[in-house]
């Protein structure tokens, strides 16, 4: 989508500091981090929220969930990160473009807030 903050990074328009690429996925650090280890994890292919994708292409929604673990791994959080998505504005969503945030390397408080 031409609009889709993602869709452009996907794309190569906008920069990001990319963690790991492949044909289905990419990872990049948040720009605004909550944690040491906070990395957005996005299917090249839009679709606006985890429902979305799972419904329209749960083998795209495997694929991203693998990525996360592996971007938890190489981030040397392996055992012990949270993986979030936000789904609607309500929720805190605000980029609909369906991304995982992938955050650890500090203690985490329940419930989320």
């Amino acid at each position: 989508m031409a609009d889709c903050l993602f869709c452009s990074i996907v794309a190569g328009d906008i920069p990001a500091d990319i963690v790991l690429s492949n044909d289905h996925v990419i990872a990049f650090r948040d720009i605004a981090p909550q944690a040491p280890v906070h990395v957005l994890v996005i299917p090249r292919e839009h679709h606006a929220n985890i429902g979305e994708l799972a419904t329209n292409s749960p083998q795209a929604t495997a694929q991203l969930l693998q990525a996360a673990q592996e971007v938890a791994a190489a981030e040397g959080i392996g055992d012990a990160y949270r993986l979030v998505f936000n789904t609607g504005a309500d929720a805190g969503q605000s980029v609909f473009h369906v991304h995982g945030h992938v955050v650890g390397g500090r203690d985490m408080n329940w419930p989320p807030g």
